[in-house]
């Protein structure tokens, strides 16, 4: 494949921005044009019929720079890839596997095929048997081994297995049952499983452990943690069974956990951890807001993947995201991204969104193997606002980095208090943020105030601060589906334009395989003199200290 560098199009937006993309005023845009909104915003319609607002309009872009981005992903071949992906090809390459996570949310039940086998039916039979099992459990028909009804349910899991099923429950807490407490362990650390048993109590505690090949080094560190906490307290084997689950196909290394086999929920190696929520992995999100929900969930990840392989690139939402961030990242120099949610219950989705994006287009190598001579990969964080106004938003605003941002708002909360006083006071700031970025202060605005000449630079604000605005009616089960599959079809088309591999990860797996080799070096009475002579000498403190 070709280097993006060697597209027409790429030369052609370089030739923009030298001329005058790097000066380019979304300030002075909208003072001429005020159809503007009109032009670079769009409505998606959920398949319930909900609408989530895009609104582009106060980016770097005119029609010229967002049709030569559309010019360059054509030219990189992207709508192709996608529909390889839907296709089930192995666009994977260095794994040799499919990418198919679109599958575990086709609820229309289409037939989508894997190397000749159509998934559809054992997905949904998956899905049937996470069906069956959240209601035996939610009704309390399901009983712990004293017969007394599930309270707590542990999640023991670690990157996507963990990520995404926190993310999901907390962002959809107001559909929760009252009766159960979600619970997730992820790190090996033993703090966070010893504060997590601490809350719960053997016989009402249902551990989910989540390991597709149940030999991941922390979840089962953290998993016979679990096990031994709960057979000190109920005696018998035996009650395992009632008490663990598995998400996971190692059906050998289950049964010698102890975990009855028929209580394990499998996926298959085309599912990628940072893809795994719509799965098995799930499950801990469909026992706790019920499998309707679960269902309008897959369901709002599916008409974003309808949208997303339908509408002409033109028009494509998810398509007009990753081309912003080439825009930024390898024209204006931008290696940061910002998603600033205004919504409490999503307090987990930037770290979700980190995941996502890092760990899929991080990488320095193409899919034809070359070391890359251009920007790949963007640095994403993010917090919930309006507490980040007062923490990292100084730097937005006024710092000498261009910091491109995605604000997230539902119109309704779910928590209308105050004859819904906060959710207004929430919204307030939405719109100020976005619009004071674009802006700014200029110096005759400073001046006009009777502010200093030696106070006036400090209040000054450049402005011409990109940001998108995403505007929900409310986050339902439907609408943060959509908002997750929106996200994933970004990173996508990110990593089709730097022509790499969105879907491995082989840079987890470096430090993992080292931390094997040091943990036996730990275990011996001896002093290390291996490694590196930091490594070494920090090895041999630690171990004297211990």
């Amino acid at each position: 494949m070709s280097s993006p560098l060697a597209q027409p199009a790429w030369k052609k937006l370089q030739a923009i921005y030298d001329d005058y993309g790097k000066s380019y005023s979304t300030r002075d845009a909208f003072a001429k044009d005020s159809s503007r909104f009109d032009t670079f915003s769009t409505t998606f319609e959920n398949y319930d019929g909900s609408k989530i607002l895009f609104d582009f309009s106060k980016n770097l872009i005119d029609e010229s720079i967002l049709s030569t981005l559309f010019e360059l992903a054509k030219e990189c071949n992207v709508e192709q890839l996608r529909d390889d992906m839907f296709a089930g090809k192995h666009i994977n390459t260095t794994e040799d596997r499919a990418v198919y996570h679109v599958a575990l949310r086709n609820r229309s039940l289409k037939a989508m095929y894997v190397d000749n086998v159509n998934v559809s039916p054992e997905v949904d039979s998956v899905l049937q048997h996470m069906k069956e099992f959240s209601e035996l459990v939610r009704s309390g028909e399901w009983k712990g081994y004293t017969g007394k009804e599930i309270t707590d349910i542990v999640n023991i899991g670690i990157g996507g297995s963990d990520l995404g099923p926190v993310m999901v429950t907390e962002a959809l807490k107001p559909y929760a049952h009252p009766r159960l407490n979600v619970h997730f362990v992820s790190n090996v650390d033993g703090t966070h499983i010893a504060e997590t048993l601490k809350k719960c109590d053997a016989e009402t505690t249902l551990f989910l452990i989540a390991s597709k090949t149940f030999t991941t080094a922390e979840t089962c560190a953290n998993a016979n943690t679990a096990k031994n906490w709960f057979l000190q307290r109920a005696k018998e084997q035996s009650h395992i069974a009632k008490h663990f689950v598995a998400l996971s196909t190692n059906a050998s290394e289950v049964a010698k956990f102890g975990i009855d086999t028929k209580n394990m929920f499998g996926f298959e190696n085309w599912v990628g951890g940072r893809y795994s929520v719509w799965s098995a992995i799930g499950l801990s999100v469909c026992l706790y807001i019920g499998y309707e929900n679960f269902d309008q969930f897959l369901k709002g990840g599916e008409a974003v993947d309808n949208h997303f392989v339908n509408a002409p690139i033109e028009k494509n939402i998810p398509f007009i995201g990753g081309l912003l961030t080439i825009w930024y990242n390898n024209f204006h120099k931008a290696q940061t991204k910002l998603v600033a949610p205004f919504d409490q219950y999503l307090h987990r989705f930037p770290a979700y969104l980190q995941q996502l994006s890092m760990e899929s287009n991080g990488k320095s190598v193409s899919k034809d193997s070359k070391f890359v001579n251009y920007e790949t990969g963007i640095v994403m964080f993010g917090e919930p606002t309006t507490n980040a106004q007062h923490s990292f938003f100084q730097l937005v605003h006024q710092g000498t980095k261009l910091i491109p941002t995605d604000f997230i708002l539902a119109a309704k909360s779910h928590n209308p208090i105050e004859g819904n006083l906060h959710q207004r006071m929430l919204a307030s700031n939405f719109f100020a943020q976005a619009e004071s970025l674009m802006l700014g202060k200029t110096k005759e605005e400073v001046e006009a105030e009777g502010t200093s000449a030696s106070l006036t630079p400090h209040k000054m604000f450049s402005g011409n601060r990109p940001t998108t605005s995403i505007l929900a009616q409310q986050i339902t089960p439907a609408t943060l589906g959509s908002l997750i599959a929106y996200y994933e079809h970004v990173t996508f088309v990110e990593g089709a334009i730097w022509g790499i591999n969105s879907f491995d990860q082989w840079g987890v797996e470096l430090g993992k395989s080292l931390a094997k080799v040091i943990l036996k070096e730990l275990d011996a009475d001896k002093d290390v003199e291996t490694h590196d002579a930091s490594t070494k000498n920090l090895i041999n403190q630690f171990k004297a200290w211990a």
